[in-house]
């Protein structure tokens, strides 16, 4: 005769089964106030089960339990951008979806939500920066740092607004250290000068010059009407930027979502003013032929059209490339170095900051949401002023005395 099988005994709030254990906790509802049973299983052995209880039961008494949900993160990280897609601008949604494709969903994208630990977000940064890069080398440090701004906030919302986590593992993971994002080849205003010398030969010449004598960024540039310029009043209010996205050419609005007004100096006005007069000459000489819509950009095609930002961008570097190659250069030139568009802006900031102009001043004329972070981006520059305070300050009292 078979003995009768023992059915499987709870001790405790544990018990096993089948092959794997489970534990169960009574879990007050916070809207009814109701108590029910949550059951969790599928642990390898009675201790892990054990130990998952009296953590639940901790975090139960605390009003901060989370049920198990089997969502992935990749389910997860979709359904987030879903639901932001109307509050982050089309580029900056387009970039996180980029970043969550290319670096995330391809190491952890299977993986439980729940499952996933700062050691887990940690071994993904030490890989991307060792093999994740499209040729197999690694990702720059600020490239994962970026990714890494991405995830705390995705996982953030898990736990405060979805409450699927207790807790984020992205906070308390470690990601490479990276310098402050500090510009990069900063040129002289000798080389400034040079190089917008060559440029005066071009038809955007007006373009490269009020993105150095502004700080303006390129998609400001490119979104600027006429409309928005103040010949008389000698000032330009930037509204919008200009991006590409998915190849099409997009406008929204500035980085920090908000308008500003810059003042210009009067070369600078002069210089627009020679700008409207081609470009009014073109329109007269092309008649129908010419392609403006009616948008009034101050920075369009030879034939009316709006500019796409990577025009400029190649555009200086050809530029830089002329300055180097002059057909009569006797003696040859000092080379100019390399550098990129975006960095008119930061010798913009870097001049103003030198010359003793306010951090907050700077700030509002870049369009900085914080001027904290005009002090973080320009720390090296503050540092090398504060440098000379003390010669300053004994010099103000020598010339009293």
């Amino acid at each position: 005769m078979t003995a009768k099988k023992s059915a499987p005994k709870l001790r405790d709030g544990v018990m096993k089964r089948g092959n794997t254990w489970s534990y169960v906790i009574r879990v007050t509802d916070p809207e009814t106030g109701e108590s029910k049973p949550k059951w969790v299983g599928g642990f390898a052995t009675e201790d892990d089960a054990k130990a998952a209880r009296d953590e639940a039961r901790v975090k139960a008494r605390r009003g901060e339990y989370v049920d198990r949900n089997t969502i992935t993160v990749r389910e997860y990280l979709d359904e987030w951008l879903d639901g932001h897609a109307m509050e982050i601008k089309p580029r900056t949604l387009s970039d996180y979806r980029s970043c969550i494709r290319l670096y995330v969903t391809p190491r952890i994208g299977t993986m439980r939500l729940q499952a996933v630990r700062p050691s887990t977000i940690t071994k993904l940064y030490r890989d991307l920066t060792t093999t994740g890069g499209r040729t197999g080398k690694g990702l720059a440090p600020k490239t994962v740092t970026h990714l890494h701004a991405i995830l705390r906030k995705a996982f953030r919302d898990a736990v405060e607004t979805d409450q699927l986590l207790d807790s984020n593992p992205v906070e308390r993971a470690k990601r490479p250290r990276t310098d402050v994002d500090e510009p990069g080849n900063i040129w002289t205003t000798a080389q400034l000068r040079t190089f917008l010398r060559v440029a005066r030969g071009h038809r955007l010449f007006a373009f490269f010059h009020l993105a150095a004598y502004t700080g303006a960024r390129r998609g400001e540039l490119l979104n600027l009407r006429w409309t928005h310029v103040d010949l008389d009043k000698a000032q330009i209010t930037i509204s919008g930027s200009t991006a590409v996205i998915d190849g099409k050419r997009v406008e929204g609005t500035t980085k920090s979502g908000r308008s500003r007004v810059v003042p210009i100096d009067f070369e600078t006005v002069e210089i627009l003013r020679e700008h409207l007069t081609i470009q009014e000459a073109d329109r007269d000489r092309l008649g129908d032929a010419w392609r403006g819509s009616g948008d009034d950009y101050v920075f369009t095609t030879g034939w009316g059209e709006p500019i796409y930002p990577d025009t400029v961008t190649g555009l200086m570097r050809d530029l830089i490339n002329a300055s180097n190659s002059p057909k009569d250069a006797d003696p040859p030139a000092e080379p100019l170095p390399y550098a990129r568009l975006h960095d008119l802006r930061h010798i913009h900031a870097t001049t103003l900051l030198l010359a003793g102009v306010s951090v907050h001043v700077v700030a509002a004329r870049l369009g900085h949401a914080d001027p904290a972070i005009t002090l973080r981006v320009y720390a090296h520059v503050i540092r090398s002023a504060e440098a000379a305070v003390a010669d300053i300050f004994a010099q103000a009292l020598t010339d009293i005395g």
